[in-house]
């Protein structure tokens, strides 16, 4: 049966949330390589200024997670979320370049792996 315990260990939570302040400064006022793959998806530049705030309530449930789980894991499974909903917005602007597709599928597979190896016990 599985069951959402206290994370045994929390640098993964840790390595995540700072990966996604990283992020969310780059998208404050995006550097050029975030505005070209927002461009790339066709993302409205109505919406750009909600991916900034998005990523540091990630980072900030990361890290108040690693004291009260289920934020944590609210806030992997809605990174993960967030990235295939990327992945599909690149599949469906045919936008398969090498630096922005591959990293929505590997931050995908790092937030998964994040939520279900700090979280989940068989």
């Amino acid at each position: 049966m599985l069951q959402l315990v206290l994370p045994v260990v929390t640098w993964p939570l840790i390595a995540l949330a700072v990966i996604q302040i990283i992020d969310g400064l780059m998208s404050v006022k995006p550097v050029r390589y975030v505005a070209e793959g927002f461009e790339a998806v066709n993302l409205s530049r109505r919406l750009w200024w909600m991916i900034a705030p998005l990523k540091f309530a990630a980072a900030t449930g990361l890290i108040l997670g690693t004291w009260v789980p289920f934020l944590a894991a609210l806030a992997c499974a809605a990174l993960a979320a967030s990235f295939l909903v990327a992945i599909g917005m690149h599949l469906g602007a045919r936008d398969l370049s090498r630096n922005r597709f591959i990293n929505a599928i590997g931050m995908f597979a790092i937030c998964a792996q994040v939520g279900l190896l700090s979280f989940l016990s068989w």
